[in-house]
């Protein structure tokens, strides 16, 4: 019988099929070939230098909105979109991010709540990486609670007049929609907000020690006026934004698999090549613990991910399966990226290496789409049928 193989010890992608494996193979390839060797600057310059020809780049390989049917969107199932997702991750957080915040929740929102016309205007082109857009529902007072959200929208005629501010908003300055939550007296609706609306106005977020290949922004409104046909017709209350979050969430649980993934065959290849005291330190007793409690670690984050993500394609997965694994995958990474990290060594503080990166990157994925306290509550309720949030 053979040896297990390190990089795939429990044979998780056994299960996959062949056009999961050919999406996985070609993901990888076009990571690797086209952006791993630039995404150690991109880290250290603190920004993408070029988003449009990533998203360019990203629409030509078909990861865009995969998961949508229509409008020139791939419709691949859930698990090959999570295995996109899987491999962009690998690479860096802020390029999973890029495709979740356009697919998963500024396509998702305009794929599942918008009218024909707007789905037929922006779909396509977003799909293409022709135009990039974002997603404005976290506010500077409101992250866990966006209930609470201040942005204001009210009817002027037929018009709304928009006003408030987005932060944290992952491709903000540089996105030609915007996907906007704001409260009405009828309840909490949605917008899409043009680049270059009079009154709307963006600051990228500078000095960021986390997520840094990624762009982040500010949104302002100040008077925005739109049209009635701005608003998402579908949308009606909170549920809509938090459905394209479960969405993003999902990729997330797969992306935190790939990071994990990374640092520990970083760490893996690093042991095998370091020598210290006349043999290389993967010879040591302490650090084949350390890598066999990695192992498990990454091969849990997979096995749970595909699950999850088998789940959804039966029309099975709950909100809570995915809380349970946004909460059990990021943890999982985090904890490969600090033992990878110390395995390093001195050179693991280094941008030649990895996992610094994904290590300081976990801790944006850990806080944003649900932080891990929010994601225990969601994961009591559904245990307890008793809601402990307020």
């Amino acid at each position: 019988m053979k040896t297990p193989d390190p990089h795939d010890f429990l044979a998780v992608d056994r299960d996959l099929t062949e056009e999961e494996r050919a999406i996985r193979d070609t993901v990888r390839a076009y990571g690797a070939a086209e952006l791993l060797p630039y995404v150690a600057d991109w880290f250290e310059a603190g920004t993408i230098p070029d988003p449009r020809a990533i998203a360019k780049g990203l629409g030509a390989l078909g990861v865009l909105g995969m998961h949508l049917d229509g409008y020139d969107c791939a419709g691949t199932n859930a698990v090959s979109y999570g295995l996109a997702c899987r491999e962009l991750e690998a690479i860096d957080s802020g390029l999973r991010s890029f495709v979740s915040v356009q697919g998963s929740l500024a396509m998702t929102a305009i794929h599942r709540y918008g009218s024909e016309e707007q789905r037929q205007e922006w779909l396509p082109r977003m799909a293409a990486g022709d135009a990039i857009g974002c997603f404005g529902l976290t506010e500077p007072d409101s992250g866990s609670d966006p209930g609470s959200m201040r942005t204001r929208a009210r009817r002027d005629g037929s018009d709304w007049v928009l006003d408030g501010t987005k932060m944290w908003i992952t491709n903000g300055s540089v996105a030609d929609i915007a996907v906007v939550w704001a409260a009405t007296e009828d309840g909490i609706r949605g917008f899409l907000v043009p680049r270059g609306a009079p009154g709307y106005s963006t600051n990228v977020i500078h000095k960021k020690l986390s997520l840094r290949a990624s762009i982040t922004s500010e949104l302002v409104l100040e008077g925005v006026r739109l049209p009635a046909e701005a608003m998402l017709p579908g949308a009606e209350g909170l549920k809509a934004p938090l459905s394209c979050l479960s969405e993003a969430r999902y990729g997330i649980v797969w992306g935190a698999a790939g990071a994990a993934r990374a640092c520990y065959e970083s760490a893996l290849d690093y042991a095998r090549d370091r020598v210290q005291f006349g043999r290389p330190i993967a010879a040591f007793q302490l650090t084949q613990r350390k890598l066999a409690d990695m192992l498990v670690d990454v091969n849990h984050a997979m096995l749970t991910a595909l699950q999850i993500g088998r789940l959804k394609d039966d029309g099975l997965a709950h909100h809570s399966h995915i809380s349970f694994g946004k909460l059990a995958n990021v943890r999982a990474a985090q904890r490969v990226a600090a033992l990878a990290r110390g395995m390093h060594g001195a050179n693991g503080i280094t941008l030649e290496y990895p996992v610094m990166r994904h290590m300081v990157n976990l801790e944006s994925v850990a806080t944003y789409e649900g932080t891990e306290d929010v994601h225990a509550l969601s994961l009591g309720l559904a245990l307890t049928g008793t809601p402990a949030f307020r």
